[in-house]
């Protein structure tokens, strides 16, 4: 469904927001914050931003897709839209931070350091070693890949309110891959990838740009039955348009999703791709839109401020 928001910023929160972005041209909102696992066995980086524009109301743990797309370059524009949050941007160990959303070489030692077991222990030990902040809403984005780490990660932390998915398809990776292949008539070069990941090559064997350390991780991984259980509401977002992913396998989730007891709602956008972006329009600010709602009155759930949206 097509989005239209109701009400416009007040005049005086664009002002402020406008002014706040002129000095961003000069200096980053955002800064990289180096943190490490408990046992010190590795490091990572989280990039953080404090509200644009007073007061804070939230808080926003994003989980990024899947390569080494470091988002310090583009990061003040992408979370533009979210005035009131203090933002925390998870990014994999190993990534260029500058490298922006779709660099396009990821380094050999990237490739081989690339797994989302390991992603995910290292990803939820930085979160326990962040500085403590305001006992507010905090919403936890997971984006592609990311969204296969969200339930794992929401479900270790205590303060979670809702959950948001963008252009993740909420099944199991395996269940949506073989869709995919399907889709592109490459069902053969998936039932390779299964041989091979379930063959004795070694875990550091490279097939289809990734080791079968990766897939064997992917192969193995039941995000759906976690993203079940948790009884924080959730909302996903796509485009029908998405290359990346079968707007089938997201029906599908959606389907099931109703019988979720924390409860479901979902916004597609018509004509989007995989970024949320169609025909010069930034889908992803209108999903901020919508996080902005929420955090003015987050004890009505997310859904409620994405039915008050998209109303009319």
């Amino acid at each position: 469904m097509k989005v239209r928001l109701r009400s416009a910023l007040p005049t005086a929160v664009l002002a402020a927001l406008l002014w706040c972005w002129g000095c961003a041209q000069a200096q980053p909102l955002f800064h990289a914050q180096a943190v490490e696992t408990a046992d010190g066995s590795s490091a990572m980086s989280v990039l953080v931003r404090q509200a644009l524009v007073p007061p804070l109301r939230y808080r926003v743990v994003y989980i990024p897709g899947s390569g080494c797309s470091g988002l310090s370059a583009v990061a003040d524009r992408m979370f533009r839209g979210l005035l009131h949050g203090q933002i925390l941007v998870l990014q994999k160990p190993g990534v260029q931070l500058d490298a922006g959303p779709a660099p396009s070489h990821c380094s050999d030692a990237f490739v081989q350091a690339d797994d989302m077991r390991t992603w995910l222990t290292q990803a939820k030990a930085g979160l326990q070693t962040l500085e403590s902040v305001p006992p507010l809403p905090l919403l936890m984005v997971g984006v592609s890949e990311g969204a296969e780490l969200l339930p794992f990660l929401a479900a270790s932390l205590p303060d979670v309110a809702a959950l948001l998915m963008i252009s993740g398809t909420g099944l199991d990776p395996l269940e949506a891959g073989a869709m995919q292949a399907a889709r592109l008539g490459e069902t053969r070069q998936w039932q390779a990838l299964a041989r091979a990941q379930a063959s004795s090559l070694p875990d550091e064997h490279l097939h289809d740009g990734r080791t079968l350390r990766y897939w064997r991780s992917l192969w193995d991984w039941h995000s759906e039955a976690a993203l079940m259980a948790l009884p924080m509401p959730l909302m996903q977002v796509w485009g029908d348009a998405d290359a990346l992913l079968p707007p089938r396998a997201y029906e599908r989730f959606a389907e099931r999703a109703q019988r979720r007891a924390g409860g479901y709602c979902r916004l597609r956008f018509v004509g989007a791709d995989h970024g949320l972006q169609a025909a010069g329009v930034d889908g992803l600010q209108k999903v901020w839109a919508i996080v902005e709602r929420w955090g003015r009155q987050p004890a009505a759930g997310i859904c409620a401020s994405l039915s008050a949206a998209t109303e009319g």
